[in-house]
């Protein structure tokens, strides 16, 4: 998120990016670069937006995040967020929703100040968790996006085409988007780099993704091979 950006658009794009879906998405923004001349407003416009989130029940059509799929999962999602209590800067969130006291729900979690190294950062939470981080320069941006074990989506938001394209294919990613959110032609190759995965999916790709090929060499003339061993 570059200070040139459109906020408004950006802003939308981002909440939605890590919070649809209740978080269990592969493709969530789950970790938000802010350049630092625009930092403080956008992370207080963000946490104000996370804390009104609607969380209800999966039949409501007012529902915005819903419970998680199962238990044992928001036990895991429960424990990065006392992780992140010590991680970073809490500002909406942090537990259960006050009126859903039993079942899977997590209210939307928002920690700012993440450092590159915490555990917040580096690792997959899978929930409606985002930890946001400052950056000052592009390349301390790049060197923040790729400092980690994951590169399935991302996501950069600038009105600066030059450096837009750079970032597209600096980053290490198998998706990028620019000033989009996760908007896909499902045409179009889905699949990461790193520990994300191989292969893509998408298209003719899929057909190609689930295929095995086999190759076979026949000999329709006479073959001639080197006569190891015989001298000759």
């Amino acid at each position: 998120m570059f200070a040139d950006a459109d906020i408004e658009a950006a802003l939308d794009a981002t909440v939605f990016g890590v919070f649809s879906l209740n978080g269990e998405r592969c493709t969530a923004g789950s970790r938000v670069l802010v350049q630092r001349d625009i930092y403080d407003d956008f992370v207080a416009r963000f946490a104000e937006r996370a804390k009104n989130i609607i969380v209800g029940e999966p039949g409501d059509p007012k529902t915005e995040v819903a419970a998680l799929v199962h238990p044992t999962h928001f036990e895991k999602v429960m424990e990065y967020i006392e992780i992140g209590k010590s991680e970073g800067r809490l500002l909406a969130g942090g537990g259960r929703p006050e009126n859903f006291p039993e079942g899977t729900y997590v209210a939307p979690t928002v920690f700012a100040d993440v450092k590159p190294d915490a555990r917040i950062f580096q690792e997959e939470i899978f929930g409606p968790v985002v930890a946001i981080t400052p950056f000052d320069t592009d390349e301390e941006a790049l060197e923040l996006a790729n400092n980690t074990k994951y590169g399935l989506a991302a996501y950069v938001w600038t009105s600066n085409l030059k450096r837009a394209h750079n970032f597209a294919g600096a980053i290490e990613s198998g998706m990028v988007w620019l000033n989009s959110n996760n908007v896909r032609d499902l045409r179009t190759p889905f699949g990461g780099v790193k520990a994300s995965g191989l292969g893509r999916e998408g298209g003719y790709r899929s057909v190609d993704f689930y295929t095995t090929q086999q190759s076979i060499q026949i000999t329709l003339n006479e073959a001639h091979s080197p006569r190891f061993g015989t001298g000759k």
